[in-house]
């Protein structure tokens, strides 16, 4: 790797699985030393040597692109939303990830909030989670927790969260249902601003991957 290379950073966890396919496609392939599972690197070469990938949580995805410390790099539209960097720039649905943000409470709980002002929300989506009960003209409380979610109300942290649903199984197997659909959620691929502008490397990536999307889509 040189000096310039490009940085690409992917989140850890089911995203990358269903990305990994799409970055190949796109001539973004990592070394062997990527998929060796007792590997703890965080960052790895490309098979074409001019591009590094950073694998690290999906939230610091963002911020590693938005701060320009990476210059392109794949993740959950739910991460866009919550943090909202103005240097960050999302052209490409990748249409895989999909699932769904919601609002969950324990059965028998009190589903109906139309007389409630104040609510307490377990959630790492606290920006989301506010704005989504404040245009309802409730001030939610958020706790944040990065996981786990799904205890909060049971230990009486909190009497609903605010969590990414997938299949359900989940809230179902721990006592809680849906009361509440906040936004479908995609992976997306994002690049810094500042890069996109200065870099024709990143605008050439974009149109790939906005190429392959494009395929994709009308298979």
């Amino acid at each position: 790797m040189t000096s310039n290379s490009l940085t690409f950073a992917v989140p850890k966890g089911r995203i990358l699985d269903d990305a990994l396919p799409l970055m190949a496609r796109a001539g973004v392939v990592p070394d062997a030393a990527f998929h060796d599972k007792a590997n703890r690197a965080l960052s790895f070469a490309t098979e074409g040597g001019d591009m590094r990938i950073i694998r690290v949580r999906a939230f610091d995805v963002a911020t590693f692109v938005a701060h320009g410390a990476a210059q392109v790099g794949i993740v959950g539209s739910d991460v866009i939303e919550e943090f909202d960097y103005p240097d960050l720039y999302a052209p490409v649905d990748l249409d895989i990830g999909h699932c769904h943000l919601a609002v969950a409470e324990p059965k028998g709980g009190a589903a109906d909030t139309s007389g409630a002002s104040h609510l307490r929300v377990a959630t790492k989506y606290p920006n989301i989670t506010s704005r989504y009960f404040e245009k309802r003209g409730i001030q939610a409380e958020c706790v944040k927790l990065n996981g786990a979610m799904e205890l909060a109300p049971s230990l009486g942290l909190a009497g609903r969260i605010v969590d990414l649903v997938s299949s359900g199984q989940t809230l179902k197997d721990n006592g809680l249902f849906e009361t509440g659909h906040i936004m479908d959620i995609t992976a997306r691929l994002i690049v810094n601003r500042a890069a996109l502008k200065t870099d024709p490397r990143v605008g050439a990536l974009v149109e790939r991957f906005r190429a392959i999307a494009s395929e994709r889509k009308a298979a």
